[in-house]
């Protein structure tokens, strides 16, 4: 266990990192999930993949836990409506805001900034969260997409932000 200076010292320390907002979907027995994290990053061009880290006490966990497949949407700065939805309502309510559709089995958000859909590698536990790591089977890009950025708990829009330094 973490003694508390450090704890609270990283605590801090990842607020004031900004980081890009991703709808993570997926679907399983036909139950249809999506949690807001901001804990994705990309691991190799070849094979195409990346991976995300969920919290084991999301409602997301246990079905991607099952699943095969799951869906990394980048939310652009117009989409903080879906993840406030995500972070305010629960299950199949989630999934009442924004123009969702299915892809290759999962949830896709349509006029998502980009969307990745993933067959799932390999799941690793550690600490509080699960890694999975993703094989990239189905990838779409909108490029005039401004991305919705979370910094020191709170949504910004960093085309506009002033200078944080």
């Amino acid at each position: 266990m973490l003694e508390d200076d450090v704890f609270e010292a990283f605590r801090d320390t990842m607020r004031h990192i900004a980081a890009p907002v991703f709808a993570i979907s997926t679907k399983y027995e036909g139950v249809r999930s999506v949690i807001v994290a901001t804990a994705f990053s990309s691991v190799s061009f070849d094979p195409p993949s990346l991976l995300i880290c969920v919290n084991q006490e999301t409602s997301i966990h246990a079905p991607l836990m099952k699943a095969e497949h799951f869906c990394v949407n980048v939310l652009g700065h117009s989409h903080r409506n879906v993840a406030d939805a995500c972070a305010m309502k629960k299950g199949e309510e989630r999934f009442s805001i924004g123009d969702w559709e299915e892809e290759m089995g999962v949830p896709v958000l349509v006029d998502a900034q980009s969307s990745l859909v993933c067959r799932t590698a390999d799941r690793h536990r550690f600490g509080s969260h699960t890694i999975f790591v993703g094989e990239v089977i189905g990838a779409r890009h909108r490029d005039n997409a401004k991305p919705l950025t979370y910094f020191d708990r709170r949504y910004i829009d960093i085309s506009q932000a002033p200078d944080l330094a």
